[in-house]
């Protein structure tokens, strides 16, 4: 029996766990926090210690064979040694890539992957020369450490650049261009040890407060656009010569193109539809391409929208009973025992029958309400 590790202990590696579990494999998960309630029972074992910790370090690669990650803001150094110890895919490099915008937009840049017009800021200064270059209309997005809306502040105005560099306290930035986009999508990509890709079907997403609200599948855009999309996000994954899933973030234009927001070296909120969707769900595909396993089936067998359970719509705790009686609704649970704003303790995907969307709208009326 194969013993995988983890690094990180939150929701994303608890279903990774419950899956490997299905699967016959062990897990080792390394949190690098002194808290990991997604993970508490689901895990065979369950290293709940810094990621400097060299104790820590040297248990976890004598417990397992391979190791992934369930999020990517881990330190380098963590990173390369196990790398260089037990194996690590998708590889410290990729990761690397993937954890700073300044990397990432550069790597984007370097291999002509079409996105936003963008200016690497580490100064006052140099967000006015950016500003004169990619403004009016322009986001300042911290390059390390930013999601779901956090370390970013839009510019609208050229006073609006002092405050909008103190909002991010000085920290070495990436400020994009605005894009006038219609709608945002996204594509989760495995590619497996022996190098062959496949693409799950695309997701188009609707966010609240700047955090993912709805997963809507398939996406209500031209299949032109739909393929277009596929396939940057498999040249993403062969020109960081990838092995692991990998979910590409895209801006959808007036025009049908699509350009890359951002990437993420791991499973992906806005996957979470294949639990309940397709052949085979983005934790099992994250597995197989981990373990050295051939890759399974990306095929939907059904229209899908996944709701996000935020802590907002525990008043004081979740009406499950709504729930229970929406068609086709399957819960997911995080394990999370405090809610807080924006904090996500689970979803729920919606399945089969008609009108799955209104459903689901409705569903999360019921929710708020």
């Amino acid at each position: 029996m194969m013993t995988l590790g983890i690094l990180g202990g939150g929701q994303l590696g608890r279903m990774l766990c419950l899956d490997a579990r299905r699967m016959g494999f062990r897990t080792v998960v390394w949190s690098g926090t002194a808290k990991a309630e997604p993970t508490e029972g689901v895990a065979d074992v369950l290293l709940k210690r810094p990621f400097d910790d060299h104790e820590a370090f040297a248990e976890f690669c004598s417990l397992v064979e391979v190791a992934t990650v369930e999020f990517e803001n881990i330190p380098l150094p963590t990173l390369e040694r196990v790398e260089a110890t037990v194996g690590l895919y998708p590889s410290s490099r990729s990761i690397s890539t993937c954890q700073h915008r300044s990397r990432e937009k550069t790597f984007l840049r370097e291999h002509g992957i079409p996105c936003a017009p963008f200016s690497l800021v580490n100064s006052l200064d140099e967000l006015q020369m950016a500003y004169d270059e990619v403004g009016p209309l322009a986001v300042l997005k911290t390059a390390a450490f930013g999601y779901d809306g956090k370390g970013q502040v839009k510019v609208t105005h050229g006073d609006q650049l002092e405050a909008a560099w103190k909002s991010v306290a000085g920290e070495p930035s990436v400020l994009e261009g605005f894009v006038d986009f219609t709608c945002e999508i996204s594509v989760l990509v495995a590619r497996g040890a022996d190098g062959s890709c496949r693409a799950f079907p695309v997701a188009e997403n609707e966010h609240r407060k700047h955090i993912l609200d709805l997963s809507i599948v398939p996406a209500r855009v031209p299949e032109k656009t739909a393929e277009e999309a596929r396939a940057i996000a498999i040249r993403l994954a062969e020109e960081l010569n990838y092995r692991g899933l990998l979910a590409v973030e895209f801006f959808v234009q007036k025009s049908g193109q699509v350009l890359v927001n951002e990437m993420a070296p791991r499973p992906h909120n806005s996957g979470h539809y294949t639990m309940n969707s397709c052949v085979t769900s983005q934790f099992e595909q994250q597995l197989r391409a981990v373990c050295g396993l051939p890759l399974g089936s990306t095929e939907l067998l059904h229209d899908t929208v996944m709701l996000n359970l935020l802590g907002d719509m525990w008043t004081p705790d979740l009406k499950r009973d709504a729930i229970w009686r929406t068609e086709g609704a399957k819960l997911h649970l995080y394990g999370k025992t405090t809610a807080g704003p924006g904090r996500k303790l689970g979803h729920v995907n919606l399945v089969g029958g008609r009108s799955v969307l209104e459903r689901a709208r409705d569903l999360k009326a019921q929710l708020l309400g």
